[in-house]
């Protein structure tokens, strides 16, 4: 019970301001130049000032583990391809396929992933290692799939598009230089250091609002089928493929909770506005980031509950 009424409190804050969103919306307080701007700035600003926050504050010399890096960076690069292929051979929308991708295997790592981390084991060490292994892959195949995939839909892409859209995206750049600072040891001037919060503090619920107000219930139904097999994928195919594997290889702890999160967690937000950046409509997306908020809940609670009882953390 304990278990549940922490994954509660940990989810249904954010599926809360998704309905604060799609109110505000609705009651014209939110307008489309609204919504459109504040996408912009949460791709551009709050999204990498949180990855890079997060990650210049930890300590990657003590945490270091390649064992844990190689497989959550493996289990994300699996899991992508093999969405990507069956996702490409079976969808006979070929203007979703891209979005439904990317809403299917990127988990709100960064986003809710350490604080869940840090409350179901009361350290976020290993958190920010899962964070650096998945992250960036989460965001180069992001661009990778929706750029590719483009093609057959709003905006033609090619390699060097790709490519530059890759080296480009700020969420990466963040990443990288978050790492970098971690490496070196910088210690901002606490007047910088708060500053930087301040931003990051902004990412988590401008995202949600900004899905709720994008929300239409309407275009949803015509996509449930495509959103649910997503939030199904994300929820419980890939922790049912991987977690076994992870067991197996020894890990346990702290580092099999943080596979946990990275695996079962819910889709992170930020699907939403890459989504949108790259000129795809969102709905798909949008749908699978509140049905995997929701649901995940209990999903996320259930498979924390078996390995603690297994003895596995």
């Amino acid at each position: 019970m304990d278990n549940l009424v922490f994954a509660l409190n940990a989810t249904i804050p954010l599926f809360l301001l998704i309905a604060l969103g799609y109110f505000l919306k609705r009651i014209h307080i939110l307008t489309e130049g609204f919504l459109t701007a504040s996408n912009k700035l949460n791709f551009k600003v709050t999204l990498p000032f949180l990855l890079f926050t997060d990650l210049a504050t930890a300590n990657f010399r003590e945490t270091f583990d390649l064992k844990f890096l190689l497989f959550c960076a493996g289990a994300t690069t699996i899991g992508f391809f093999a969405i990507w292929f069956l996702t490409k051979r079976l969808m006979k929308d070929k203007f979703s396929v891209g979005e439904f991708v990317q809403a299917s295997y990127r988990s709100s790592a960064a986003v809710m992933g350490l604080a869940l981390i840090q409350n179901i084991y009361g350290s976020a060490g290993m958190g920010s290692m899962m964070v650096l292994a998945s992250v960036p892959l989460y965001n180069i195949y992001a661009v990778l799939v929706l750029q590719t995939e483009s093609q057959d839909g709003k905006k033609g892409g090619n390699i060097k598009k790709t490519l530059i859209g890759i080296v480009t995206n700020p969420i990466i750049i963040a990443i990288v230089l978050g790492f970098v600072s971690s490496l070196i040891g910088i210690q901002y001037p606490k007047i910088i250091s708060t500053a930087l919060e301040y931003v990051a503090r902004i990412a988590t619920p401008l995202a949600l609002i900004c899905i709720g107000g994008d929300f239409d219930f309407g275009n949803a139904l015509k996509s449930v089928k495509k959103s649910s097999v997503g939030a199904l994928l994300k929820l419980i195919v890939l922790p049912l493929v991987f977690i076994p594997v992870a067991v197996l290889l020894g890990f346990e702890t702290e580092k099999l909770v943080a596979i946990t999160v990275m695996l079962a967690g819910p889709t992170t937000p930020s699907c939403f506005i890459m989504a949108k950046q790259y000129g795809y409509e969102g709905t798909i997306t949008s749908s699978v980031v509140v049905l995997t908020t929701l649901f995940s809940s209990v999903t996320l609670t259930i498979f924390v509950f078996i390995l603690r009882s297994l003895g596995y953390i």
